[in-house]
């Protein structure tokens, strides 16, 4: 299942035009790259493998942690809150952002809870 865009396409252009076509992780997503200039090597429309399909850069929140909002807030962030991510790496960094919302939301009703003995 495919998701669609967060931005519309004008952002998205902007976004692309900021990052020059490459995915601006620099380890959010938990792997270690291996550039010099620790950011991920994904250009939009190249190719990872010859078995791979070509890479689509996504336009999702600079911090990860926003990853959690809600659509509708994903839609209102400005271009200069979005960064190009390559769908490895925004999945990884995703999933972490995530478990830490889950985790920071246990720990908040925990603290929460009056104990009864």
């Amino acid at each position: 299942m495919t998701t669609p865009p967060v931005a519309p396409l004008p952002v998205w252009d902007q976004v692309m035009a900021t990052a020059e076509g490459r995915c601006q992780c620099t380890g959010g997503c938990g792997r270690k790259h291996k550039t010099a200039d620790q950011r991920c090597e994904h250009i939009n429309g190249g190719f990872v493998s010859k078995h791979a399909g070509p890479v689509r850069l996504l336009a999702a929140p600079v911090d990860p942690a926003r990853f959690t909002l809600p659509p509708h807030k994903l839609a209102q962030l400005p271009a200069g809150r979005l960064a190009a991510w390559c769908p490895t790496c925004h999945d990884g960094a995703r999933l972490t952002a995530q478990r830490n919302h889950r985790k920071q939301l246990a720990a908040d009703l925990a603290a929460s809870t009056d104990v009864l003995f």
